[in-house]
């Protein structure tokens, strides 16, 4: 969701209290150990001849689950109790699939859900669906919110049959506790699991590139698709339409797609009023099931569909040698927080885990009866408990390894560092027991030159406490360094009002040492980007001042989004916006560590000023596929700068950048300048009046193509003069890109063979105001 998603929802009253540590007493491997032997969630035999259900609560005096024969509009066809074993807390039950055939008549899929008892609704013989007999209270002191009138989801469902709310079961209440909802049966509606036997649909063989040598392009797999006319109508915004994208990425030169999140969320509302946004859900950071890709995105809808499609396009990703990401949201859940108020009491959605063990899946205040919240967006997942814990590296390994999955990107992941399970929030990176390191030993991080292994990179930041951890996640962490992105800015966007010294630059540029070389990570562990979903485009960022969020559809409204967005309108000189975002984008792909864009930034596209879409399931969202020819020349000024990127090792460091000579040639491996040729000192990089720098790359120290390469950036509100460095001996500086005004065209970025000469040592060089300059000595 992001630094700049929080304000989509309802402000934060600070909680914080003091900080203490969770006694956990058991150590979490024997307990993930013991709950793995039981295969959690409804599995088939090897054979197929037994079904058997099995779900975790340690609360529960009593677990049901309710067969169906259809996902919605009808009754259940069996009620059958399930047993507990005491030592590990589950409850199971193994039916012979004759019996589910022949006995209740279901000959296709199996369609399930729970329903819980405990000690705030005690389990009486008498009880009927809609009935309150054994009810005591909603919550209780212990925080249990059992309510068996909720059909409810199984956290380890492979898939889920539709979202709670559909076009023809509109009303939310059904789920809610409270005096006026508790009594309300969910059955009818609820989204039932559903049973799938393994499937044997191929993953392709997976790309093992290192992280420093990938380029990720987020992008929303609806989205990717829906306007896109080349793809069959029927398959545009689905995972199969994606899967014909692969080529295409692959000519831009992305070699890894991060989608926003495909786990199950309720979305299927969106298109419900396709003229407006109301309750749309476009984002899907509410995720409401961890292992089942989402239904809506499916073209074969059908039970066992969506994974099966899901692995094909995963397979043309790999096929075409692109990584696929996800974005996973583990800091909190769809079940959401307090909507209302009833008794006194908040008014809680009951739709799966917290009707099942609420205090085990999330953080809750030191009175059990709220949770504790640095989401924004309905209380912590408790990712310090060891249950909690196992359903996160559980649903990862099945993502990586059953659906093929190359790497992970953990939304407000500062929740999954916290130390401290109810009353309290401390994160922690150097806590044996939390998630992250819990995730990093049990889905061990690519090797730093590639191989096997999983891309785990953290969105470092939450709301409130410490939660603000840019540079401070553990090691096996990437990061979105978000301090990256706000330098740039800065520099490009508010001349005389911020302060960016050449020094933080360099550092930036360089791989952000000061922020990841302190614990033994690299310049790679920084995910560096200019813009991301949550925020302006790139084009909006150079061509808005302000958010513009309240147009109406397609275009909006949305509430909420960032206010401070560090945007520049450029004077509203639409050259000098084509210019900047040519600028960031090349700084962005010539800085030291692993650059990340977002779908459309290749082309300018634009949200119109909207910097907050997560609602906006429209075509004015979507990204288009028809180029005018400033849109053609920018898509092929970034084919070429990637292209530049991946054929320069100098640019992909795997270590942090040295100043001196490492193989004798009288060249530093990086030197910095100052506009007249001179090595930038101490005095110039801390001078806050000192708005350009240019750095030099000793290109034979990386086996690069390039002897030397030299970038020179102007972020001052005039030319400047550049006074070219020594290239090598016998060399010249040719140039290969200029982002200037005078630059444009389809051939603002050379081809590699047709840069233009420019001279020697001592050859000046003008760049125009706010523009940046490439060359290469040959």
């Amino acid at each position: 969701m992001g630094e700049q998603g929080f304000a989509n929802r309802r402000s934060i009253r600070a909680r914080l209290r003091a900080l203490a540590l969770a006694a956990l007493a058991c150590a979490l491997s024997p307990a993930h150990a013991a709950i793995d032997a039981q295969q959690l969630g409804a599995r088939y035999d090897a054979t197929q001849a037994n079904l058997a259900f099995r779900v975790y609560s340690s609360r529960a005096t009593r677990i049901e689950v309710f067969l169906y024969k259809n996902p919605t509009g009808s009754q259940e066809v069996a009620r059958l109790a399930l047993s507990k074993d005491p030592a590990t807390q589950i409850w199971s039950l193994s039916l012979p699939t004759s019996t589910i055939k022949i006995t209740y008549g279901i000959t296709g899929a199996v369609y399930y859900g729970y329903r819980a008892w405990g000690p705030n609704w005690t389990y009486d013989p008498a009880w009927t669906k809609g009935s309150a007999t054994g009810f005591v209270s909603d919550v209780d002191n212990a925080g249990n919110r059992f309510n068996p009138n909720k059909l409810l989801i199984d956290p380890y469902a492979r898939e889920i049959s539709q979202d709670p709310n559909t076009a023809a079961c509109p009303d939310g209440t059904i789920y809610a506790s409270g005096a006026a909802h508790r009594n309300k049966d969910s059955g009818l509606c609820a989204s039932k699991s559903i049973a799938l036997a393994a499937d044997a649909t191929s993953i392709g063989s997976k790309p093992t590139r290192a992280l420093k040598d990938e380029v990720i392009y987020e992008v929303h797999v609806r989205g990717l698709t829906r306007s896109d006319d080349s793809v069959p109508a029927a398959e545009r915004g689905t995972y199969k339409g994606a899967a014909r994208k692969a080529a295409a990425l692959a000519a831009l030169g992305v070699t890894a797609v991060e989608f926003l999140p495909v786990q199950e969320a309720q979305n299927d509302q969106n298109d419900v009023d396709p003229n407006s946004t109301v309750g749309d859900n476009y984002w899907g950071y509410m995720t409401l099931n961890y292992f089942a890709p989402d239904r809506r995105y499916a073209f074969d809808k059908t039970p066992g569909g969506p994974t099966r499609e899901w692995k094909a396009m995963v397979k043309a990703f790999h096929d075409a040698g692109i990584k696929v990401y996800i974005d996973v949201v583990y800091n909190h859940t769809g079940e959401g927080g307090p909507w209302g108020s009833s008794d006194g009491l908040s008014v809680y959605n009951l739709l799966s885990f917290r009707g099942l063990d609420n205090p085990a899946y999330y953080s809750l205040t030191s009175d059990y009866k709220y949770p504790w919240d640095n989401t924004g967006v309905g209380g912590n997942y408790n990712t310090r408990h060891p249950i909690a814990q196992n359903l996160i590296v559980d649903s990862l390994a099945y993502w990586r390894d059953a659906l093929g999955v190359d790497g992970f990107r953990f939304d407000l992941a500062s929740v999954l560092g916290n130390s401290c399970q109810h009353g309290c929030f401390n994160f922690e990176k150097n806590d044996s027991g939390n998630a992250l390191n819990r995730i990093v030993a049990e889905l061990p991080p690519r090797p730093a030159a590639g191989g096997a292994g999983t891309d785990l990179i953290a969105e470092p930041w939450a709301i409130g406490g410490n939660s603000y951890q840019v540079g401070g996640f553990p090691a096996g962490w990437a990061e979105w360094n978000g301090l990256y992105r706000d330098a740039l800015r800065k520099k490009q966007n508010k001349l005389g009002m911020e302060t960016v010294t050449p020094g933080t630059l360099a550092s930036r540029f360089a791989g952000s040492s000061d922020l990841y070389g302190d614990d033994g990570r690299k310049p790679w562990h920084s995910i560096n980007f200019v813009v991301a979903h949550d925020g302006f485009t790139l084009n909006d960022l150079y061509a808005y001042n302000d958010k513009q969020n309240s147009q109406p559809w397609p275009y909006g409204p949305s509430d909420g989004g960032e206010d401070h967005n560090l945007s520049w309108n450029q004077g509203g000189i639409v050259a000098d916006q084509r210019k900047a975002a040519r600028t960031g984008l090349a700084l962005l792909m010539l800085s030291a560590g692993v650059p990340m864009i977002t779908g459309g930034d290749e082309a300018l596209r634009t949200q119109f000023g909207n910097n907050n879409t997560y609602n906006l399931d429209s075509a004015a969202n979507w990204l288009y596929w028809t180029r005018s020819a400033v849109e053609a020349d920018h898509e092929t000024f970034t084919k070429r700068l990637i292209a530049f990127r991946k054929a320069h090792p100098a640019l992909r460091p795997a270590g942090f950048y040295s100043g001196s000579d490492g193989n004798g040639n009288v060249m530093e491996q990086l030197r910095w300048f100052k506009p007249d040729g001179a090595q930038a000192d101490s005095a110039y990089f801390n001078g806050a009046d000192n708005h350009a720098l240019a750095w030099r790359i000793d290109g034979s120290e990386f086996g690069d193509s390039a002897s030397a390469i030299y970038v020179a950036y102007n972020g001052w509100s005039g030319p400047v003069n550049f006074v070219l460095p020594w290239p090598g001996t016998g060399k010249q500086w040719y140039r290969v890109a200029d982002t200037a005004t005078w630059n444009e065209g389809p051939n603002a970025f050379a081809a590699p063979g047709s840069e233009t000469l420019i001279g020697g040592e001592n050859t000046t060089y003008g760049a125009q105001a706010r523009s940046l300059f490439l060359l290469i000595a040959k």
